[in-house]
């Protein structure tokens, strides 16, 4: 990874909910910006922030995330994600993220993301693809 992977990097993003980004456990009516997608925009928007500080042949993968779903965005509105590197130690990348729709926040949580080699990493996923399923 480049030097300039650093704590206190951070950037916002807006993301317009639309159909496939809700769920709607409680009818049509109650419609809403499900979790499972706060979730993969909150860990996409943190690998978008470190991609271009990492060097040829690497990539990153998330290892943990926690969020606090706190309010309902409904579709049709739109979310600014906001995350920040909070702590870097060795390949670990740790962020905070925060999640705002028109009127309020409606998300927080912790992210963090592992920087790997991409050809180990496939050597590896080859490994377990042949234990698994053979040549």
């Amino acid at each position: 990874m480049k030097d300039t992977l650093l704590a206190g990097l951070h950037v916002a993003k807006k993301i317009k909910i639309n159909r496939e980004r809700t769920i709607g456990f409680m009818g049509e009516k109650g419609r809403v910006y499900g979790t499972p997608s706060m979730v993969e925009d909150i860990e996409y928007t943190c690998h978008e922030l470190i991609q271009s500080h990492l060097d040829n042949g690497e990539n990153s993968v998330g290892t943990h995330i926690s969020v606090d779903h706190v309010g309902a965005t409904l579709e049709g509105d739109i979310v600014e994600i906001k995350v920040g590197v909070t702590d870097i130690d060795g390949r670990t990348v740790s962020f905070e993220a925060e999640v705002k729709d028109t009127l309020e926040v409606v998300g927080r949580g912790k992210h963090n993301r592992f920087i790997v080699d991409i050809n180990k990493t496939f050597e590896r996923l080859n490994a377990k693809h042949e234990k698994l399923f053979g040549k």
